[in-house]
């Protein structure tokens, strides 16, 4: 599964690995929050690295729908009914600031971006209510959106908010323009680099697979943190959603970007001559079959745009917090060397910005913003330690689940038909085989992150982990998450 966005080339220029280097700042992961920071610690004059274990944007950003909006959806009703109006306030103004600089950005740089009025509607009567809640909480931060009886779409609704002027793009356009500037600023970027460990010494030290690296700050931008200082792996919630794109006969393309309210979520945009689609998300490593999500858009998409042909699909894993505004400061434990973002609840390409600016307030101590900080000292509210409770109560079971299953019952002499993976035990050891491409792999079954039986995704022909999220593929390579390691070999 290859995003629309990744499917094309593109002439991103990387650096060889120097090991022993030093540098001010090293930055973990090549996306939209490291990319963002790099850039912003290079124009004041810092020596940068960013280390990326696969490839520029090959994680969230690069599997976004990449959408740019202040209004998302019934973003504003979690965030409220987790926390409280100021909370609301700094996480909006924040979002407008990162809505700014992105549009300053692009346009200074020749970066295509199409002007998009964001609409949030419902597509059932019980929806409408959720359309009035986020009317009323957008108009109370100072966004100037309207009340529409209709959404404009092919099937009907039930109501919907607007908001003009906001904006969708390609990423990889972004990311491809902040890496050049990065690197023509002195910075480096390090691809195929893995980190394995950060020291919180003086300096700190990275080590990776390639060798070790020395720094005054790391920052960890990796969608969730690959330290487990802080249990950050425990405080957010891990899911992946599914995205498509389609052309269309004749002219049928919707003219903004939408976002339905109810679950399953149904996302709308278009992009050169595209239609594109996305939702429904589950947490990973729990779905029976993430195919059958999958396939569930497609045909969603095709019962409503008729003679939509599929061209691309992918899946895309994004992390969200029990208050539902992301996590971004130093790393507890990490002697303020140390800091992370994470916790952007499928908004990233403003939430990932907001970090950015932030991170780069505290470490130069250029001085922060109101909005920075009010939600640098936000107060956790019961309803949000309800949901962390009932969150990690569900990681309990699963690890529970998951042993059960793998140890009642031995692997099959045979091996998987093609694209099917299977969780047994060989002797008493917990254990999975697969058969993707013909090979056929058998490894440990436990992840090596925290140890929680990992499960088939049938979709992505990968083994994902139900407790925090770490994924891997078919012959066991480390792909996401918290896991800094591989499944062991059977």
């Amino acid at each position: 599964m290859t995003s629309l966005w990744l499917s094309q080339a593109r002439d991103i220029l990387t650096d060889e690995f120097v090991a022993g280097a030093h540098f001010d700042e090293v930055i973990v992961g090549a996306g939209i929050t490291g990319l963002v920071s790099a850039v912003l610690f290079a124009r004041a004059g810092r020596r940068v690295a960013v280390l990326e274990s696969r490839t520029v944007g090959a994680g969230t950003t690069g599997n976004t729908t990449a959408k740019i909006s202040q209004l998302q959806g019934t973003q504003f009703s979690k965030v409220h009914s987790h926390g409280y109006q100021a909370m609301l306030q700094a996480y909006a103004d924040g979002n407008r600031d990162a809505f700014d600089w992105l549009m300053d950005y692009t346009s200074t740089h020749g970066i295509e971006v199409e002007r998009r009025d964001a609409v949030t509607y419902a597509g059932t009567a019980d929806g409408a209510a959720r359309v009035d809640r986020e009317f009323e909480l957008a108009r109370s931060v100072g966004l100037d959106v309207a009340r529409v009886a209709y959404a404009g779409l092919p099937f009907t609704t039930f109501g919907a908010v607007v908001l003009p002027n906001q904006a969708q793009f390609d990423p990889l356009d972004l990311l491809a323009a902040l890496a050049a500037e990065l690197r023509s600023l002195g910075g480096v970027i390090f691809e195929g680099t893995r980190v394995t460990g950060v020291r919180a010494s003086q300096p700190a030290r990275v080590q990776t697979y390639s060798g070790e690296l020395t720094a005054d700050h790391v920052i960890l931008a990796t969608g969730t943190p690959i330290l487990d200082r802080g249990l950050y792996f425990a405080k957010v919630s891990a899911e992946r959603s599914y995205a498509q794109s389609f052309e269309l006969p004749g002219d049928a393309l919707p003219d903004g970007m939408y976002l339905g309210v109810e679950t399953p979520t149904r996302s709308i945009r278009t992009s050169k001559g595209l239609l594109l689609t996305g939702g429904n998300g589950h947490p990973v490593g729990r779905e029976a079959s993430p195919q059958a999500r999958a396939d569930d858009l497609t045909a969603w998409t095709k019962r409503f745009w008729p003679g939509a042909e599929l061209t691309h699909a992918w899946s895309a894993q994004d992390y969200s917090t029990a208050h539902r505004v992301p996590f971004v400061g130093w790393l507890p434990r990490g002697r303020q060397r140390i800091f992370l973002a994470t916790g952007y609840d499928k908004w990233g390409m403003t939430g990932g910005v907001a970090a950015a600016l932030t991170l780069v307030a505290d470490i130069l101590g250029s001085g922060s913003t109101q909005w920075q900080t009010v939600l640098h000292h936000r107060v956790t509210m019961p309803r949000a330690i309800g949901r962390g409770i009932g969150e990690n109560a569900a990681v309990a079971w699963w690890y529970a689940k998951g042993y059960t299953k793998a140890l009642s019952r031995p692997l099959p002499a045979e091996a998987p038909a093609e694209g099917v993976g299977v969780v047994g035990r060989q002797g008493l050891k917990p254990t999975v085989e697969s058969t993707v491409n013909g090979t056929t792999c058998a490894l440990s079954a436990v992840c090596s992150h925290l140890g929680a039986v990992v499960t088939w995704n049938d979709a992505e022909k990968s083994w994902d982990c139900p407790a925090h999220g770490s994924r891997f593929a078919a012959d066991g390579t480390r792909l996401e998450g918290p896991a800094t390691r591989d499944l062991r070999p059977r």
